[in-house]
């Protein structure tokens, strides 16, 4: 079964846009950048248990750490070549990142910078994508233009790799609260799930053939929220039943959902890249209607491509193309 709600035709062929609700004007967004950050795609920032803030440069080769309560950012830098892709800290604080372009997952010492490399065994693998972390510390990631999944145990070295179809194109991935990885196959109409325990691989067609979910995130309740980026909704995949729910976004058909993330209220916050200024939104999960709106950036040219949202400060933090780190403040309690 599928439901799919949404504006109305006027609105979408009109290409207009709901009036921002009064607590979006109340949301505290605020950008951070350093001369040398134009140019270089800051991305996949995340805060760490002391307050600072990580992130990478896929384009410049680097690893930051940025101090919110002075704005100073620290650089550094990694073997050429590394484009690094996606960063996570774990729950011991060490930072972690994806080689994008040469085959690894690096761990970084936090105070020293020291790195450690492990190279993934199979050389066709080269890409190593978006990872998260379970409770036993492993990482599980993805590699997009191989076409696998993996978990690295980060206490032996050890990886295990599981190849999809051809073109599935693996992408976003997370947990949910049994410790299941769930993936998105932005090549195809199709999420995954690896249950860790069988190692058995599941895979979950969306109704719609043309559906390409580029990221996903997962609420309380264990559902799966992806964001369709050719057609322009937000999708809910109940994985129990298989069943799905759709909602329009905003902006319609050219919203270009990308990054998203999770609150501790389980709103589900999505970006729409399609638009300029990129606009961030937010969608009330038990309610099933879209709330707050906030512009982020100009007129020019720009992507978030992942966001996280950090439970000990209330900030949603990400990378922008355009060169800058942008956190975003979501109140506890919505004022009307």
């Amino acid at each position: 079964m599928r439901i799919v709600c949404g504006l109305s035709l006027l609105a979408v062929v009109a290409g207009q846009l709901p009036a921002q609700n009064e607590s979006a004007a109340k949301l505290d967004a605020k950008e951070f950048s350093a001369d040398w950050l134009p140019g270089t795609r800051p991305r996949d920032a995340f805060a760490d248990q002391k307050g600072r803030v990580w992130f990478v440069g896929q384009v410049g080769n680097y690893v930051a750490r940025l101090d919110p309560a002075t704005g100073s950012i620290t650089r550094f830098d990694i073997d050429a070549g590394t484009h690094p892709h996606n960063l996570v800290v774990d729950a011991h604080g060490t930072v972690w990142f994806t080689g994008n372009a040469n085959n690894r997952i690096v761990k970084m010492d936090p105070e020293s910078g020291k790195i450690t490399t492990y190279m993934i065994p199979d050389p066709t693998v080269k890409d190593p994508h978006t990872m998260t972390f379970d409770t036993k510390g492993n990482a599980w990631f993805t590699a997009q233009g191989a076409g696998v999944v993996g978990r690295f145990t980060t206490g032996t070295g050890a990886f295990k790799l599981w190849k999809l179809q051809t073109n599935s194109r693996p992408y976003g991935i997370v947990l949910d609260s049994r410790g299941r990885p769930w993936f998105d196959e932005f090549g195809t109409n199709k999420i995954g799930m690896i249950d860790p325990t069988t190692l058995e691989l599941k895979e979950f067609s969306l109704p719609e053939a043309r559906s390409r979910p580029r990221r996903i995130a997962i609420t309380s309740d264990d559902a799966i929220w992806y964001g369709d980026y050719v057609r322009g909704y937000l999708g809910r995949l109940d994985p129990s039943t298989g069943k799905t729910e759709e909602y329009l976004l905003p902006s319609g058909a050219g919203a270009l959902p990308y990054g998203m993330t999770v609150d501790d209220r389980d709103r589900v916050w999505i970006a729409e890249t399609g638009v300029f200024p990129n606009r961030l939104v937010s969608f009330d999960t038990k309610k099933r209607v879209f709330e707050d709106q906030i512009a982020i950036g100009g007129k020019e040219p720009n992507t978030i491509r992942h966001m996280m949202f950090d439970r000990a400060t209330r900030m949603i933090w990400f990378g922008e193309d355009r060169g800058t780190v942008t956190r975003v403040r979501v109140p506890a309690v919505i004022v009307p």
